[in-house]
């Protein structure tokens, strides 16, 4: 069952070590949900990491998915950078956005836009 929205559940974001971490930012569930209605189903393969499971997967210092706002996703048939250009035009001037080979970071930072 899904109980964070129709399309997705909390365990689609909790941390990949087992620790519980959970946390979903309103802001970033708001984003996936306005993309998938968009552009088609959306998998979460990363989300939420507890400082120990990012240190082990070698993520930033200061990654967003410490803090709950942050998601590795990938959109089903689209490319990752097919995915950027559609947020960066949504959500001009907001978001952390990554474009990766086989998929696409986003992230609520609440500090100004980010893009790589």
């Amino acid at each position: 069952m899904n109980d964070l929205s129709e399309h997705f559940s909390r365990t689609e974001f909790a941390c990949k070590c087992g620790c519980g971490f959970n946390t979903v930012d309103v802001e970033l569930l708001d984003v996936l949900l306005a993309l998938r209605s968009a552009l088609g189903p959306t998998t979460i393969n990363s989300a939420c990491r507890c400082p120990a499971h990012n240190l082990s997967v070698g993520g930033a210092e200061n990654s967003q998915h410490v803090l709950g706002r942050a998601a590795d996703i990938v959109v089903a048939n689209t490319e990752p950078e097919v995915v950027v250009a559609y947020l960066n035009d949504w959500y001009p001037g907001e978001l952390g956005l990554g474009s990766y080979s086989t998929f696409t970071h986003i992230d609520s930072r609440s500090n100004g836009p980010a893009r790589w």
